[in-house]
C-alpha cells in the first residue's frame, strides 16, 4: 500500500517553517530605526529634540500630509502656468509652473506661514526659535525645495534637508 500524500495545509506549514522568517523580513522592511529601537536605542518621538509636542497642534507634520500639500500646491501652480501664462500646454509650461511655485512658496511662507496646500492639509512653516519665518529663511527654503533633492533627504525628526538648512519646521496647525 502506498503512503498517503500530505494535505495542502501540512505542506504549507512545512514550507513556512523552513522559509518564512517574518521577524527578519519585518526588520528589513522597517529600516534601521526600527532595528535600532528593537536593540534598545531610544530615539524619542519626532520633534522631541526641537521641543515640540508628540502629537496634535504644534507637532511635526507627517510625510503624508506634507506630500499632499505639495501635490496641491504643484497642481495649482501648473494650472496657473497653463491657463494664465502659456495659454495651453507648451514645452515651457513646466518651467513657468516651477517659477510660480517658487514665488508662491517664498511669498506665502514669509507672510502668512503656509501655502494654499499646506493650509488645506492643516500645516504651517515656523522658524526653529522665533516661530515667524524671516524672508531670507523662506527664500533659502523655497530655493532648496525647488531643487527637490534636499526635500528627499530627511533627518530623524522627519524634517527635510531644506527645512534643516533654513532652520524651519513644518508643524500641524
Amino acid at each position: 500500500m502506498a503512503p498517503t500524500p500530505p494535505h495542502r495545509g501540512q505542506l504549507r506549514a512545512q514550507y513556512r517553517g523552513r522559509v518564512d522568517n517574518r521577524q527578519a523580513i519585518g526588520s528589513w522592511l522597517s529600516g534601521p530605526r526600527a532595528a535600532a529601537e528593537e536593540a534598545g536605542a531610544d530615539f524619542g518621538y519626532r520633534g522631541e529634540q526641537l521641543g515640540l509636542p508628540e502629537q496634535g497642534p504644534g507637532s511635526i507634520a507627517r510625510p503624508g500630509r506634507r506630500l499632499g500639500a505639495l501635490v496641491v500646491d504643484w497642481g495649482l501652480c501648473v494650472l496657473i502656468a497653463y491657463g494664465l501664462i502659456t495659454h495651453g500646454y507648451t514645452p515651457s509650461t513646466s518651467n513657468w509652473a516651477l517659477l510660480v511655485f517658487f514665488a508662491l512658496g517664498a511669498l506665502t511662507v514669509t507672510t502668512i506661514g503656509f501655502t494654499p496646500g499646506k493650509r488645506l492639509f492643516g500645516l504651517r512653516v515656523v522658524a526653529e526659535g522665533t516661530g515667524r519665518v524671516a524672508p531670507l529663511r523662506a527664500l533659502v527654503r523655497t530655493i532648496l525645495l525647488c531643487l527637490a533633492v534636499p526635500a528627499l533627504i530627511w533627518d530623524r525628526d522627519g524634517r527635510g534637508l531644506h527645512d534643516r538648512l533654513a532652520r524651519t519646521v513644518e508643524v500641524r496647525i
